[in-house]
């Protein structure tokens, strides 16, 4: 795999160009000669983590039925309407 590498100010320039070579390789982008930020393709990334799911189905619970969870109940007695005067 060949990592290219661009300045921050180059990307700035041709962002368009950038994510293209992302699409084939890696890209570093440095600033001030020191690496700051990889753009990678989201097929690379996905690769890298192992995952092609999104925030929702990451936080989703499939197995939900052995999730043990009770609510209080609630004492009406113990509500008062707020007074915003």
């Amino acid at each position: 795999m060949n990592i290219q590498t661009v300045t921050s100010r180059a990307f700035n320039q041709d962002p368009t160009s950038v994510k293209r070579a992302a699409r084939l390789s890696p890209v570093q982008i440095t600033e001030r000669g020191k690496v700051s930020h990889v753009l990678l393709s989201i097929e690379k990334y996905e690769e890298l983590t192992n995952t092609k799911q999104n925030i929702v189905e990451l936080l989703c619970m499939p197995n939900n039925d052995d999730v043990d969870f009770e609510l209080p109940k609630l004492n009406v007695s113990s509500l008062k309407a707020e007074d915003f005067d």
